[in-house]
């Protein structure tokens, strides 16, 4: 244990390694930086999540509140508002969440006597219909990205179901052609900026001719499911090679401006790819393949029911996916349509026999 977290809890840490040495280490770790105060709470996104409802939302629409008064009925009023003014419930919720978490710290700081927010009623959640790619949707996008730059990224997220930071992660030492496996190790960080110009062009930070990153480019995979190994269909292979190809040929080009940081899908510059970016690629391949728009997490659903279709047993499906629980599992795979199909015809099969022998129409003679 390092300490209480923020709703009284007691926040315990765990951590794994090879050996019993190692495991000791990491232990000595933990507890120097629990002595010292400086056990990290959260990474950064989870504190830009943090501060993107600060700033846009909680400031806004409750800042001009005494923390003292502040009552339930205000917060329920606020998310009624925020929702009405067109934001989702999923970022009504992310407010809320928000608040709690900072008024129970002042609680346990004994700054304030009550948390307003855990009696307040939070937004309602209700948890979206998530409908999987069919396989010849799959085919077609595939089909349509093979067109563009980095065509092995979207077969990475279909076929395999890698979220979107591990498949910006992957650099090409994680990738064993000799095995046909890549190894998911580390998770692409959203891009944060500051001004180089001494806040003097009138842009935002991100935007800067000068700008400068403050926020690393990756992140290690925090749990142990995470870090895997996820295998290469021989298809898969050769589109990596021919993209590696590519990429020579790019570095080449690009001369001096390449940055060499050993990225498997990067800019024309060698530089990682922007998530945000990579986003709106992801829209454009739905439209240029003329299929339903969805989300880009949408295609992690799909090839885990893919994996599902094939058979494939949950253990092996779990260490594809990097889930930790079964209960990941139900949540990501969708009993399709065809398959329903399937078990209708082997219930029929099984008690009535091959089609076209079904059961005996009653004759005149049945009474």
């Amino acid at each position: 244990m390092v300490g209480v977290k923020d709703d009284g809890t007691p926040d315990r840490r765990h951590v794994s390694a090879k050996t019993r040495p190692e495991v000791t280490a990491k232990v000595r770790k933990l507890e120097k930086l629990r002595d010292n105060g400086t056990v990290p709470k959260a990474g950064e996104n989870t504190y830009a999540g943090y501060e993107v409802a600060v700033r846009v939302h909680l400031v806004p629409g409750l800042g001009a509140h005494r923390l003292e008064k502040l009552e339930p009925e205000h917060l329920e009023r606020f998310y009624k508002k925020m929702q009405a003014a067109g934001s989702a419930a999923g970022t009504a919720h992310q407010a809320h969440r928000t608040i709690r978490v900072a008024l129970g710290e002042a609680l346990r700081r004994d700054h304030l006597t009550r948390n307003v927010a855990t009696i307040a009623k939070a937004p309602k959640l209700e948890e979206e219909e998530v409908e999987p790619f069919e396989i010849e949707e799959v085919q077609a996008l595939m089909e349509t990205a093979r067109k563009r730059r980095n065509s092995a990224r979207w077969i990475f997220a279909l076929a395999l179901g890698l979220r979107q930071g591990e498949v910006l992660g992957l650099r090409w030492k994680d990738v064993d052609f000799k095995r046909d496996v890549a190894w998911v190790k580390r998770g692409r960080l959203r891009p944060k900026y500051r001004h180089g110009c001494g806040d003097r062009c009138g842009r935002k930070p991100g935007f800067c001719p000068q700008k400068e990153p403050i926020r690393r480019e990756t992140k290690d995979t925090k749990s142990r499911a995470g870090r895997r190994a996820v295998p290469l269909p021989e298809q898969l292979v050769v589109i990596l090679r021919q993209h590696k190809d590519e990429q020579d040929r790019e570095r080449a080009l690009a001369r001096d401006l390449w940055s060499d940081k050993g990225y498997v899908f990067t800019s024309e510059t060698g530089e990682p790819l922007n998530p945000s970016t990579d986003y709106h690629h992801w829209k454009r391949l739905l439209r240029e393949a003329g299929i339903r728009d969805g989300r880009l997490h949408d295609a992690r659903h799909t090839a885990s029911t893919v994996l599902l279709l094939l058979g494939v047993p949950e253990r092996i499906v779990m260490a594809i996916t990097g889930w930790s629980s079964t209960s990941m599992a139900q949540r990501y795979q969708h009993v399709t349509e065809p398959m329903l199909n399937d078990v209708g015809r082997k219930i029929g099969s099984a008690l009535w026999g091959d089609v076209g022998s079904g059961p005996e129409e009653p004759g005149e003679d049945a009474a």
